[in-house]
């Protein structure tokens, strides 16, 4: 009976939205399935089809303030208040956030400059590790290696706006610093490798990607961009979403922008543009929740060639909230 219920649910299963991870000791997953969020196409595709109904996607937003937090649902029918224990109610005010082996993570921001904190049920609870540079604003966080570990750079100030690190769940490790500064600048993945564009301090459109001995330049950004969201597709390429152009006195952007190829295109607009705002790509949708026009937009992509098909809004943010941090989870979290 165990067999067979994982095989109706694993490896691309309502029930098994973490794959092979849920069912390691099934053969499907064993044989056929090592590493296949990463190699098995075919794989991937089950995944989206089975397991992102919009109608099943919810993702929980922490804003500036804990108290304000929201599930909204990926159709849009649905915003509901959420419950998140936290030290202090501006506890995730401009931190940046990332996945860690499947939880949240959020690092620094203005409560404590290094702090590291993991959501655990509705609970956000500091942990003894520490960041070892202080980042107050205009960091950001990535997960990388399949998940198992963040790469969190950047800053405010001096050299901060150009260091790294790595955290693996218990310990902070340093790593190579970027060449150019980069607050504001986001990362993303590009060609599976961490990628960050522009820079809010000094205004310029370089992009530079994170290999095995550092910090290599890819083609400017054709605007003097910051403050907008980087996403990676598993197509690898890197999406860049609104954000502020500093060639046009950092007017508010609407492009969506596309690096494949070591080329830059824009492939499509957001309905309002923005920034400052947080996305999260959720099967072959991704969901941006802006800052100052309070939308939220949701960017449908084809299944296999993940090629931008519609931009639709889907609903308002209930205040204007810098970042916010998102996680998706199911319907009834911490309501």
């Amino acid at each position: 009976m165990t067999i067979l219920a994982c095989e109706n649910s694993c490896p691309c299963g309502a029930d098994c939205p973490t794959g092979c991870v849920d069912c390691p000791e099934h053969p499907l997953c064993a044989d056929e399935c090592e590493d296949a969020q990463l190699n098995n196409n075919d794989y991937k595709i089950c995944v989206n089809e089975a397991i992102y109904e919009l109608s099943d996607v919810f993702i929980l937003v922490i804003p500036i303030y804990v108290d304000e937090s929201y599930l909204q649902s990926g159709d849009g029918s649905s915003q509901i208040s959420a419950t998140i224990n936290a030290p202090e109610n501006n506890y995730a005010t401009y931190a940046a956030h990332a996945l860690v082996n499947g939880k949240l993570h959020i690092f620094g921001g203005v409560s404590d400059r290094t702090k590291i904190a993991r959501l655990d049920d509705c609970s956000l609870n500091e942990l003894t590790v520490r960041l070892n540079e202080e980042r107050y604003y205009g960091h950001a966080a990535l997960s990388i290696e399949n998940g198992k570990k963040v790469l969190i750079c950047f800053g405010y100030t001096g050299d901060i706006r150009k260091t790294c690190e790595i955290f693996d769940g218990s310990t902070t490790v340093s790593t190579f610093a970027a060449d150019w500064t980069h607050t504001f600048g986001g990362l993303g993945l590009y060609k599976n490798q961490p990628t960050s564009v522009g820079c809010l301090d000094y205004e310029h459109q370089k992009a530079e990607t994170l290999s095995a001995t550092g910090w290599i330049s890819l083609p400017d950004h054709p605007t003097r961009i910051s403050s907008h969201s980087l996403v990676g597709l598993e197509n690898q390429s890197l999406l860049l979403i609104g954000g502020e152009d500093w060639g046009n006195g950092g007017a508010d952007q609407s492009g969506i922008w596309q690096l494949k190829d070591e080329n830059w295109n824009q492939i499509g607009e957001l309905l309002q543009a923005d920034y400052y705002g947080s996305a999260i790509y959720i099967g072959r949708s991704i969901y941006y929740f802006g800052y100052y026009s309070k939308a939220i937009q949701r960017l449908d992509f084809t299944e296999e060639t993940e090629e931008l098909q519609t931009v639709s809004q889907i609903g308002n943010q209930p205040a204007d909230y810098y970042y916010p941090v998102l996680f998706q989870t199911v319907s009834n979290y911490c309501v």
